[in-house]
């Protein structure tokens, strides 16, 4: 019985074959989930900074300052935590641009 378990694949079934493959998949997608907080983060800033030029918001201008400096903050602390370059920001977003026409890609051909 002992020595099924073996000719499987070991104490875990086989479990642990395809470890080296997956080894830099958690770290890969955590670090684009942070890219992705971190241009969410550049959305806001820019959204505030449209806001403080419009005669709108003149009245909340000083409100508005406060936020950008906070955001900003926020933003170089963050990159800083994460070790992101902007380079890197570059690179992850042309990457999602290149599955995504991939993507798009191969349902034509899905389609034909």
């Amino acid at each position: 019985m002992r020595d099924e378990k073996f000719k499987k694949g070991g104490h875990h079934g086989g479990r642990h074959k395809d470890h080296g493959s997956h080894h830099h998949g958690p770290k890969t997608f955590r670090r684009g989930r942070a890219i992705a907080f971190l241009d969410m983060m550049n959305l806001k800033r820019s959204t505030i900074k449209e806001q403080l030029d419009q005669p709108e918001f003149q009245s909340i201008q000083q409100i508005l300052v406060g936020e950008l400096k906070a955001i900003d903050m926020l933003i170089n602390e963050f990159s800083q935590l994460f070790e992101i370059q902007e380079n890197e920001k570059a690179a992850e977003k042309s990457s999602e641009e290149k599955e995504t026409s991939n993507e798009k890609g191969m349902e034509m051909n899905e389609t034909n």
